[in-house]
């Protein structure tokens, strides 16, 4: 029986960032197992000429732009690198998509790029990366609910822009695990883009 989530009530993702619960909680009230661990990710080897540019716009940018919302971190630092993923991935970048599995699992997903074999959900937050990857769980656990999931692993990563996390859901184990590591923007930000395509390119290597 649930404890923390009502059975007749209606969530979207938002509201689990909000719920004054940790993220175990939560997640076991939705069915999954919650761990932190060390993760190895996936990176590709592709050659990545962009993204030294990238780099350099960033840190040009950097100086001059007030990042104190969550819009701003977004538009500055988050959607430059997703961009530049989904360009060498040749896939597309959705933005706001919506989902819903049911009324505990709702809402719309800051951005998603789907492959042929993986996918990968991207939650971008002002400053709180502890809630903002409660939302990312659920937004992962919804995304392993639907038809046409990856059939073992889904990858999720939060952000503040300048701080990722990555997230993991295994749908046999029904285990989400929390990298205990993080990569920064614009410092990390080759290593961060090469794992964000090797997920796609469907290199599971955890």
């Amino acid at each position: 029986m649930s404890k923390i989530l009502q059975k007749d009530a209606s969530y979207t993702f938002r509201s689990y960032f909000e719920l004054p619960y940790d993220t175990d909680e939560i997640v076991q009230e939705l069915g999954y197992k919650y761990t932190q661990a060390r993760l190895t990710l996936p990176k590709t080897v592709a050659e990545l000429p962009e993204v030294e540019g990238l780099k350099r716009r960033m840190e040009r940018v950097l100086p001059h732009v007030q990042l104190t919302s969550e819009a701003a971190k977004r538009e500055v630092l988050v959607a430059p690198i997703l961009t530049e993923v989904a360009t060498v991935c040749n896939q597309t970048l959705r933005f706001e998509y919506p989902v819903k599995v049911n009324n505990w699992l709702q809402g719309s997903l800051d951005y998603l790029i789907r492959a042929e074999t993986q996918i990968v959900v991207i939650e971008a937050k002002r400053d709180d990366l502890t809630r903002g990857f409660t939302q990312l769980a659920a937004e992962m656990i919804a995304l392993g609910m639907m038809e046409d999931a990856p059939e073992k692993i889904i990858y999720g990563a939060v952000t503040i822009g300048s701080l990722w996390v990555f997230g993991v859901l295994d749908r046999a184990a029904k285990l989400i695990t929390q990298d205990i590591g993080g990569y920064r923007a614009p410092d990390d930000l080759e290593d961060l883009i090469r794992v964000l395509v090797g997920i796609l390119e469907g290199q599971d290597r955890r």
